[in-house]
């Protein structure tokens, strides 16, 4: 399913981790599993026209051609805190990748994002970034984080977040109408404190325990 550089990933097994993700009698520990598990799942649609080039191998029987992908050209972008949690479930499916990473937090009366972190390999313009942020709500942090990686002049972006709502989805394309999305659910809407409808709370907190 794919609308104006969006792809919601919509798989069954996706789906079905993300059902028992929102419920809000998830443990701490079943939450961060889950997370793990959908962030297998989706890299295997992110990556899904990732480069290869051709390498000769010896199989027990012959000689042939094969083709490789060069996981040390992808990074993966943590926008932190949350983001995180997707990490090491990309890693696991891509783990030659390279790891930058975004600390913002969002001002809670403005909510606007703050920068107080930024890292990323040497030599981006020959990488393709894929930036991850289980939330993009109000677009506001998704647009600062792309806006900061695209100074590094990356091969390309890509934007992976768990769950979408409309009116951030609307704020990050008006910014960067070049980035795709992938996401595994766009939702209703947003409420008067700029979290998803319906949602599953704080990402970084259920995923970290705090509150």
């Amino acid at each position: 399913m794919s609308h104006r550089s969006i792809q919601v990933v919509d798989h069954p097994l996706v789906q079905h981790k993300l059902t028992l993700l929102r419920r809000k009698d998830v443990s701490t520990m079943s939450f961060r599993h889950l997370l793990h598990e959908i962030a297998m799942l989706m890299a295997y649609e992110i990556t899904r026209d990732m480069p290869t080039s051709m390498i000769e191998i010896d199989t027990p029987l012959e000689r042939m051609h094969s083709p490789v992908i060069d996981g040390k050209k992808t990074v993966f972008v943590v926008v932190m805190r949350a983001g995180s949690g997707f990490l090491d479930g990309m890693l696991d499916v891509v783990p030659g990748a390279r790891v930058g990473h975004v600390g913002l937090f969002r001002d809670p009366q403005s909510l606007q994002a703050v920068e107080y972190y930024f890292k990323v390999p040497d030599g981006m313009p020959e990488r393709d970034a894929i930036v991850l942020d289980p939330m993009l709500a109000t677009g506001n942090s998704a647009v600062a984080a792309v806006t900061r990686l695209k100074a590094t002049r990356p091969r390309s972006i890509r934007f992976v977040s768990l769950l979408a709502a409309p009116e951030g989805l609307n704020t990050f394309h008006d910014a960067h109408p070049d980035v795709t999305v992938y996401t595994a659910a766009i939702d209703r809407c947003l409420n008067e404190h700029g979290y998803i409808l319906p949602g599953l709370g704080d990402a970084g907190d259920r995923l970290f325990g705090t509150r």
